[in-house]
């Protein structure tokens, strides 16, 4: 959803036999109808092979359609809490127990119209799909924040950086991982190598370099599988 809203195109599946009930079970139910729509057109398809099916290239038909489907997402975030700008404001305080009660609510209502992927390696990309959600709950932030990313720092690129207008303010890095249940049991691991991965690429680099001291950078990682989420703050610079 994030790429279509940008403009590009999303690769998947699509189901000829659009059923009604496998709505919010199936995303390529939910593609195929908007492809029947005519808010989606193909901009084009690879060969099938004899054990899989094709996949198709899809992209909203116009501007038009892309305003629109901008402002449903929108009606989503106003509709499903009073309490939106609360999620940035426990995030800024460090409140991670609401923050785990916020995404999960939030994932549990809105999630289900859309394929969050069951396995990291499935076509879908489900980690750019939590990317462009996270990116959407903070919007908000980008009156005191500049808010970046996928851009490289340190010795890879980061998911999200929000850099504080005011440089005695803190800093923020997000990291986003689905769960992989070949090599991690629980998403509490996801979550720490999650972490890790910020401490051990050195994205702090990209800040420090504007002259903001590691103790005023926090660093936060987001655990995903299906609708279940699980957020960790990071304990790493907190030193006066």
């Amino acid at each position: 959803m994030e790429d279509l809203l940008a403009g590009k195109s999303i690769s998947t599946g699509i189901d000829e036999e659009i059923i009604f009930e496998q709505l919010e079970d199936s995303s390529e139910a939910i593609w195929s109808l908007l492809l029947a729509s005519g808010y989606l057109k193909v901009e084009g398809v690879s060969q099938a092979s004899d054990e899989e099916d094709s996949i198709y290239l899809l992209a909203l038909t116009n501007l038009e359609v892309r305003k629109s489907f901008r402002k449903m997402i929108q009606g989503w975030f106003k509709k499903a809490s009073a309490r939106y700008n609360d999620f940035i404001k426990a995030l800024l305080a460090g409140n991670v127990g609401y923050m785990n009660q916020y995404m999960n609510a939030m994932t549990s209502s809105v999630f289900s119209f859309f394929d969050t992927g069951n396995h990291p390696s499935e076509r879908t990309e489900p980690e750019r799909f939590y990317h462009g959600f996270v990116l959407g709950l903070i919007a908000d932030a980008s009156l005191d924040y500049t808010v970046t990313s996928n851009r490289e720092s340190g010795f890879g690129r980061y998911d999200v950086i929000m850099e504080p207008d005011d440089k005695g303010a803190d800093a923020y890095i997000f990291e986003f991982k689905v769960r992989d249940p070949g090599s991690e049991s629980t998403l509490e691991e996801t979550v720490q190598n999650a972490l890790a991965q910020i401490e051990q690429k050195n994205y702090d680099a990209i800040l420090t370099a504007k002259g903001i001291p590691r103790r005023q950078i926090r660093h936060y990682g987001f655990a995903f599988e299906g609708k279940t989420v699980l957020i960790s703050l990071g304990t790493g610079h907190f030193l006066p």
